[in-house]
């Protein structure tokens, strides 16, 4: 049996941009970075980052238009696919990508728009919710 997974969380580098095929699929390429930090032998704070190219087809890739800019963060599943083509100069490259199946936005949707707690002099202004009560999911709030 053989795997071909690749899971990342990170942030868009860019705005996706999304295309059509001439039979009407939905295309989307975009780009991630990943940062790995760690210290050295000496104690100083070294920091990598990886830059991964993504694309992603048909609904996937409309949701992704529609929901992610650049600094997005993101959980993306996929597998990791290369492909070759010839340059105008007969030079044959090579680009890995990875092909998405499934993402997760990691943004907290609204965080800067409202704010539940109550302001220490106006204690009305919003209600109080229970520490164990669960919110509700309204269905119109997925994006999917």
């Amino acid at each position: 049996m053989d795997l071909n997974k690749a899971t990342l969380i990170g942030r868009l580098t860019a705005d996706p941009e999304s295309r059509t095929t001439p039979n009407g699929q939905t295309v989307v390429s975009f780009s991630i970075a990943t940062n790995l930090v760690w210290k050295d032998a000496n104690g100083e704070k070294k920091e990598k980052t990886e830059f991964h190219n993504m694309v992603a087809w048909r609904k996937l890739a409309e949701i992704i238009t529609q929901y992610l800019k650049k600094g997005s963060r993101i959980y993306i599943e996929g597998r990791l696919q290369t492909r070759s083509w010839e340059d105008q100069n007969g030079i044959k490259k090579y680009r890995t990508e990875i092909i998405a199946d499934n993402m997760i936005m990691l943004d907290n949707k609204g965080a800067n728009v409202e704010n539940k707690t109550p302001s220490p002099d106006n204690k009305d202004s919003a209600p109080q919710k229970d520490e164990n009560e669960e919110e509700e999911i309204n269905i119109e709030d997925i994006p999917f």
